[in-house]
């Protein structure tokens, strides 16, 4: 860690106390778990149920939800990165909820008027006193406008910006840390916070939900969609307040579980018309997500039920814009280039699109890559459009590059996700609707675009300005080059990674050697003081005592540098692989 860390470190020790609390007692479950110790029931959770009869993923997401909102939250952000978690972890923090006490209405009403001022309450006829919904940022309360427009407001948690300021701090530290250890260092745990950190802040910003909402809404609009997103109150906004419109209908989770539980046979046209409007939802939500990727190259990037609302007329509202991606051109052509590849079974063009996509470990074995991606290929590449497990293919893709250390960039990481949690969707919903016809539809449009002449036009101008930038540059680059190479300040610096401790084994290995063979000679040459007057056991005798402690100094050194090597990597590694 670096000396300038230092008064970060003191100034947030008590939260430091408070995560190595946490962190050693659901690592030390984890330990009692794994040895089978007889005691391993001794720490129990809230409920008093022992924590060793949790799973390790279970048992990271409680660690994350006692750790508080800010972790929550990126537990939520790693939910979506199966490449760098693995999907059973992810899977499981995809179950994080902020179970946090809700702001009392005094608190949301002096939040209300530091951000719209004092006068807040003229705009507003009622604000319902209970949350609507609470989460780690932010809650929701109902409320009516003065015009009468029903509409809800997003209020941001109080004291929530310094908390989780304070915790990213903490994080960075840790990550340092992390950077010390082998086995976490190869997921550079320093970047990933880096990355982490400005989203974590992008939440805190109900400025860019609000113009995401106004960009859809405009997207909807133009495309003549059936799809509702709700109106923000632009005067009515700041970074801390939202206020939109009320979408009035079911959730889709709550719609599906009345179905589910209405089996009356009096109900024959109402289950008739509900399987018609089942239908026309598996159509709308995967007509629109697929638009938003091939046409539109911005996604909402949590298409799941609790975000997705079955309006009044049987319409589509979607919730939750506080996250999308965007997808730029040799994202989507990529996309498109995977699909042929797993559909025509081209194994060699897959693994090199997986490589040219992910940022790939130094250490990568490539053979192993090509074994993952030809097994993936003959089991997914044969299916039909109808048989098609499209959830279990990206499951089984981000298990692929989590095994192989190969991360993926923020945007493909989030349409992956996206994708998984729309397929789940649409299962749900249970229609007989084939969603990868669909995809097939849509790639084979997008396709033809790319073989469009006037693509290719724009290709080819850009091709042309880019090498006209370059042949202008490059003469005076060039002569630069020249001229610090005929002044003698062109410098070649090598350096060389993870090398210190092989060195520092091998000068202690060096240093032992040498003192054994120097107490050898002192032993021989029988330097005082000398112990064993008389005649001993085997004939010994007169031994030097300088000569016995080296021996028995640079033999222990010996031992312990065995050991260290043994537990880094075993002296035969790469030979019996």
């Amino acid at each position: 860690m670096k000396i300038t860390s230092i008064p970060q470190l003191y100034r947030n020790l008590k939260r430091w106390r408070e995560i190595l609390t946490v962190l050693r007692r659901y690592g030390l479950a984890d330990w009692l778990t794994e040895f089978r110790l007889p005691f391993r029931d001794m720490l129990k959770d809230g409920r008093g149920v022992p924590l060793s009869q949790y799973s390790r993923e279970q048992r990271v997401r409680m660690a994350i939800v006692d750790l508080g909102p800010t972790f929550i939250k990126v537990g939520q952000i790693l939910a979506a990165r199966p490449d760098l978690v693995g999907p059973k972890l992810s899977e499981e923090l995809k179950r994080l909820r902020a179970d946090v006490q809700a702001d009392t209405i005094e608190q949301v009403r002096k939040t209300l008027a530091s951000e719209l001022g004092d006068d807040y309450e003229t705009h507003f006829q009622s604000i319902d006193p209970q949350p609507l919904a609470t989460a780690s940022i932010g809650q929701v309360h109902r409320a009516i406008l003065n015009d009468g427009s029903h509409v809800v407001i997003k209020v941001q948690r109080s004291n929530i910006e310094p908390t989780m300021r304070q915790d990213v701090e903490v994080l960075s530290g840790v990550a340092q840390l992390a950077e010390r250890v082998e086995g976490f260092a190869a997921w550079r745990p320093t970047d990933m916070v880096r990355q982490l950190a400005p989203m974590i802040s992008r939440e805190l910003d109900f400025t860019r939900e609000r113009q995401n909402l106004e960009l859809f809404a405009e997207m909807f609009d133009r495309r003549g969609s059936n799809v509702v997103v709700p109106r923000p109150h632009k005067p009515l906004c700041t970074r801390r307040v939202l206020v939109m419109d009320e979408l009035v209908g079911q959730p889709l989770a709550q719609f599906l579980a009345e179905e589910s539980s209405d089996e009356s046979p009096s109900n024959e046209m109402t289950a008739k018309s509900r399987s018609e409007i089942k239908h026309r939802l598996c159509e709308s939500i995967a007509n629109v997500y697929l638009t938003m990727i091939f046409d539109e190259a911005v996604f909402h990037a949590d298409p799941h039920m609790g975000n997705l609302i079955v309006m009044e007329n049987g319409q589509l509202g979607i919730l939750d814009f506080g996250m999308i991606g965007r997808i730029d051109e040799n994202l989507r052509e990529s996309i498109e280039d995977m699909l042929v590849a797993i559909s025509s079974g081209d194994q060699n063009r897959l693994t090199r699109l997986i490589r040219r996509i992910g940022d790939p470990p130094p250490t990568l074995d490539e053979s192993r890559l090509a074994i993952d991606v030809a097994e993936f290929i003959g089991t997914y590449g044969k299916q039909s459009f109808g048989e098609f497990d499209l959830t279990g293919a990206l499951n089984e893709l981000t298990d692929v590059l989590h095994r192989h250390l190969i991360k993926l960039p923020n945007q493909s990481a989030l349409l992956l996700k996206m994708l998984i949690s729309l397929e789940g969707t649409l299962r749900e919903l249970g229609a007989s609707f084939d969603s990868l016809d669909v995809v097939h539809q849509y790639m084979r449009g997008s396709m033809l675009k790319r073989l469009s002449p006037g693509r290719r036009l724009r290709q080819a101008r850009r091709v042309y300005l880019e090498a006209e930038n370059f042949l202008e540059a490059a003469p005076d680059e060039l002569i630069a080059l020249l001229k610090m190479a005929r002044q003698g300040d062109i410098r070649v610096t090598l350096e060389h990674q993870k090398l210190g401790p092989t060195v520092n084994r091998m000068v202690l290995g060096l240093m032992a050697s040498a003192v054994f063979l120097g107490s050898s000679l002192i032993l021989a040459m029988k330097v005082p003081p000398l112990l064993f007057h008389e005649r001993m056991f085997m004939g010994i005798q007169d031994l030097s005592a300088i000569g016995i402690l080296g021996i028995l100094g640079s033999i222990s050194v010996m031992m312990w540098l065995l050991l260290a090597i043994n537990r880094s990597g075993h002296l035969t590694r790469g030979n019996d692989d």
